[in-house]
């Protein structure tokens, strides 16, 4: 086997943490030694060691004289665990091969130096797209503070996300379902408008087997959300947190005595100041945030500049009528202020397509 594809098995392991190391990035590492596979191993949850020492420990004979190979960059310093540099060269490895770069800068081309100062010989950049991939919400996370955000939305072929009553239970196939659960697993929260819980009472959670619930959001300026509602009734077993801009203290209170917690916010015309949400939920170590709103709230958020990625489910129907769209609002005046996205990734799911794009230009207001 060669570097790549060494490193592509450490990719699949390192996603078999996905939903459970955030804010941590996921990460997988292979020990190879006379070609062959000794240990392996990957960063199982946040808190716990990392995949580095996982893989070392994993090994059956001894591993100096080895090759390491790693999706990140090994770390240099002390948070949760010990550096993981410490543990390679105490291991003996002579040689790491490394996928991407760490830009933490607790880390950031640190570690490589720290190995590489104890005579340890490191390849950077072996399947760095893969492993770059790995990791698009931790990168964004330590470099902005603030959460790595995809805007999700399910539509017709002509573009409709309900009907002209309102109803939108189901426009994707089962299939198409379940790969929004997946995400919903491995996303650290998922956030909604009011109006969307008023309209569906929808319950924002993992329907997986042993997956993992996020933090269920609920923009909600001036605290209309339902106490009777699914989301604020099982507040006690789903963390939940609703921003409003009410500041009486007497309204808060069913609420947490619910079990939600409220994040009071300033607004900003005439709602709650999304930018604002975005540094406080950073401040949390929410690291991603799956919007799942409604055209309006979809439409603040694109205003924001908050949009990372948006993932659009195109389901063959067709509504026709005056049904809603995914994004509502004012909308653009003229086709060149349009908020660019990135050539799509196409998806065939079920009979759904997926569509994934980068966020790469949001126009400004001069």
């Amino acid at each position: 086997m060669e570097d790549f594809e060494y490193m592509h098995l450490a990719v699949q392991l390192a996603k078999q943490g996905c939903g459970w190391v955030n804010p941590n990035p996921m990460v997988g590492a292979v020990v190879v030694k006379d070609g062959t596979i000794i240990g392996q191993g990957y960063h199982k949850k946040y808190g716990e060691p990392h995949a580095e020492r996982n893989a070392l420990a994993d090994c059956q004979i001894s591993p100096s004289g080895a090759v390491l190979y790693v999706t990140l960059e090994p770390c240099c310093h002390h948070g949760k665990t010990p550096p993981c540099t410490e543990a390679i060269i105490e291991s003996g490895i002579r040689r790491v091969v490394v996928g991407s770069s760490d830009p933490n800068p607790l880390v950031a081309g640190n570690g490589i130096a720290v190995l590489r100062s104890h005579g340890i010989e490191v390849t950077e950049n072996t399947a760095k797209d893969e492993c770059d991939r790995l990791n698009k919400s931790f990168f964004h996370y330590i470099q902005n503070k603030t959460p790595y955000v995809i805007m999700k939305y399910a539509m017709t072929t002509d573009g409709k996300i309900a009907t002209h009553t309102g109803e939108s239970q189901w426009i994707t196939g089962p299939a198409a379902r379940r790969h929004v659960h997946e995400s919903r697993h491995r996303y650290s929260s998922i956030m909604v408008g009011v109006n969307t819980v008023i309209a569906d009472d929808p319950m924002l959670t993992c329907r997986l087997e042993n997956g993992r619930n996020p933090l269920r959001i609920i923009c909600d300026t001036n605290l209309r959300t339902p106490l009777q509602s699914k989301i604020a009734v099982t507040a006690h077993t789903v963390p939940t947190l609703i921003a409003t801009a009410v500041t009486d203290s007497k309204r808060h209170q069913p609420y947490l005595d619910a079990a939600c917690e409220i994040l009071v916010l300033p607004k900003k015309d005439r709602h709650i100041d999304l930018n604002i949400l975005m540094q406080r939920l950073g401040e949390k170590q929410i690291d991603s945030l799956l919007l799942e709103g409604g055209g309006t709230l979809n439409w603040s958020a694109l205003q924001s500049g908050m949009i990372s990625k948006v993932q659009a489910y195109i389901a063959p129907k067709l509504f026709g009528g005056n049904g809603n769209t995914p994004i509502s609002g004012l909308g653009v005046r003229h086709p060149d202020e349009s908020f660019l996205l990135s050539k799509p990734v196409i998806t065939q799911i079920g009979e759904d397509i997926l569509l994934e794009s980068e966020v790469i230009s949001v126009f400004q207001k001069p």
